[in-house]
């Protein structure tokens, strides 16, 4: 890989961070990414901040594969 290529475009995703806040709390795209790089790898660090509700299956679990989906609509090539 040469010196100047994003790492991310290079592997086709990059992360993303979707949150659910907690009523009666507040955050900032900005301020979750500093979170983030103040304790993570910055390759690990997301780039984009979605805020809203999470799909959960009917047990609580977060419905992984719809976000995905939401996120790839429109491109033709995926990456798995």
């Amino acid at each position: 890989m040469c010196s100047g290529c994003d790492p991310r475009r290079h592997l086709g995703e990059r992360p993303k961070a979707f949150v659910t806040l907690k009523p009666e709390r507040e955050a900032t795209e900005e301020g979750i990414i500093a979170f983030c790089r103040e304790r993570l790898a910055h390759f690990k660090c997301p780039t984009a901040v979605e805020f809203g509700l999470l799909p959960k299956t009917s047990t609580g679990k977060v419905q992984k594969y719809v976000l995905r989906e939401k996120e790839w609509q429109g491109h033709k090539k995926r990456i798995n």
